[in-house]
């Protein structure tokens, strides 16, 4: 990249708005859901409208990722705008349920493209020496609006209207497709490039079989054990093991499976997995906590995760800046250090006779452990793989990190609901069948669910106490995940940020290696 003929502060704010916009509707949909579900009906498939965007930005990712290291970032990066604009504003149109998920696939997409992509592109923009301080501001902005989300739903369905929390990103949208069609140039060293195709479909068919089995298992006619279940994720299984078969033979894979024997790269996408958990634990049961232990709204709730927002904020800062002066091993260690205390605290010592502002030291100290990852996993990994797999490198972290997500609202989802009920079932003269009905106790925070349902006022708030417990029950088991992160830390070993000219995983002087096998040198997308 040649920073004398980009203009380095527009291209900043259209990534920074882009990647604003991508990881904002992760999350804002949330506190909007039952205005929708009031508007345009679908309660039994809402889920959907979730899921349709995680999904879609899985499969996406990693293969905007290669393209963008075959062809050049910028085009790929407008692309991914224009998708996801075009899914705001159907989104905004919806009529019906089904027309939504409809749509938030196309936005899921179009975010597929503009995350990984935000950070490759800093990686060339910048020095080693600075890239650390951009790496903290873009990953405080990825942090910030993943955590904002829920606020900024809430906040603009009660005051305009839900199809606002999509119509919003289209002037932010078309700010950021100026400011980088402008702004952004690059020239290439074009190849003729071989597009792994059957490493595209089979990666999408593992994905989609995976997240699927994820988002069926446990709802009503898929039960874990059923049969429909199992069959998901044995096909799953089984399209993992086709997915690495090709790419162990491709030519241009979708993913450079030798980019895993560095431990580097390996031990940042174990802790994007496990980091990605522990974040969606936090984002989803500290707010049904206050709620039900505070007997506070969903919307009075929205901002309940701020604490944990500006520890975010604060801490990819920190990491961004941090790391040029200390291995990565040694700052992710201390990263997991103070997830084990965040998430001990959650478990073992946060009850329902916690004060909020104590609840609220709490979730500080777990934004001061997650965010750190967002800057430095992004440094590390880039910096230690060749130029022509920087952008497949990137998306792998936002792959991961997705995938942990789905993984860990699904799994502490089954605990939590096993263990309501575990405890729904332990009140004295309680009617077992109550246990089944009310399901994970979730719709108990809602007053119109409890007066239908027509409970004396002391169940209400026994079973309210069952929630906590059971939430509580969940971050037990989160403590987990920052243990093995911190394993992973380790792996990553005395790898460290070097300055300009140094190579790959922090060999001074030496040149990056170029492409494998034809000794001849891969092609690079560097600024003209």
């Amino acid at each position: 990249m040649d920073a004398k003929r980009s203009n380095v502060k527009l291209v900043i704010a259209g990534l920074l708005l882009g990647l604003f916009m991508a990881a904002l509707d992760q999350t804002i949909v949330s506190t909007a859901m039952t205005t929708i579900i009031e508007k345009i009906g679908g309660f039994d498939k809402f889920i959907w409208v979730y899921s349709a965007y995680m999904i879609a930005m899985v499969v996406a990712t990693p293969i905007f990722g290669k393209l963008s290291d075959m062809y050049g970032r910028k085009r790929f990066f407008l692309a991914g705008l224009i998708l996801f604009l075009l899914g705001s504003i159907l989104c905004g149109t919806a009529q019906n349920m089904e027309q939504l998920i409809i749509y938030r696939a196309i936005q899921g997409i179009g975010g597929g493209a503009l995350m990984p992509i935000v950070f490759t592109i800093i990686f060339d923009l910048f020095p080693a020496e600075k890239r650390g301080k951009m790496m903290g501001l873009f990953g405080a902005v990825f942090g910030l609006s993943s955590v904002f989300g829920p606020v900024m739903g809430g906040l603009i369905t009660d005051n305009l209207s839900w199809r606002w929390i999509f119509y919003i990103n289209v002037p932010i949208g078309i700010l950021s497709i100026i400011f980088i069609a402008q702004a952004y140039h690059e020239t290439s060293n074009p190849r003729k490039q071989i597009i792994d195709w059957g490493g595209a479909i089979s990666l999408t068919a593992f994905v989609l079989t995976l997240m699927f089995g994820l988002e069926l298992g446990g709802s009503e006619g898929w039960a874990w054990d059923s049969a429909k279940t199992i069959s998901l994720f044995v096909a799953s299984g089984i399209l993992l093991i086709v997915f690495l078969l090709i790419e162990r033979s491709a030519k241009d894979p979708i993913i450079k499976l030798s980019l895993f024997k560095n431990n580097v790269v390996t031990g940042g996408m174990g802790i994007s997995v496990l980091y990605g958990g522990i974040m969606i634990a936090a984002a989803t049961y500290i707010p049904l906590f206050i709620q039900g232990v505070f007997h506070k709204t969903a919307t009075e709730t929205s901002s309940v995760l701020t604490p944990m927002m500006l520890g975010v904020v604060l801490s990819s800062q920190i990491g961004g800046r941090v790391v040029n002066k200390f291995r990565y091993r040694d700052v992710m260690a201390i990263s997991a250090l103070v997830l084990v205390i965040g998430t001990f605290l959650l478990g073992f010592v946060m009850d329902a006779e916690t004060s909020r502002l104590v609840i609220t030291l709490f979730m500080i100290v777990i934004g001061l452990g997650i965010g750190v990852s967002f800057s430095l996993l992004n440094i590390s990994t880039l910096n230690a793989v060749p130029p022509q797999y920087k952008g497949s490198a990137s998306s792998l972290i936002t792959f991961f990190r997705t995938i942990g997500s789905a993984l860990g609202i699904t799994v502490f989802g089954a605990m939590q609901k096993s263990a309501f009920q575990s405890g729904v079932k332990e009140i004295p003269n309680i009617n077992p069948e109550l246990a089944t009905q009310i399901k994970g106790g979730q719709a108990l925070l809602n007053p119109e669910v409890q007066a239908k349902m027509g409970l004396p006022a002391d169940l209400i708030t026994q079973l309210l106490q069952k929630l906590a417990d059971s939430i509580l029950f969940i971050f037990q088991w989160t403590v987990l995940l920052p243990v093995l992160a911190l394993i992973f830390a380790i792996l990553m070993g005395r790898a460290r940020l070097q300055a300009s000219g140094s190579g790959p995983q922090g060999a001074p002087g030496k040149p990056e290696p170029q492409g494998e096998g034809s000794g001849k040198p891969e092609p690079s997308y560097h600024g003209g």
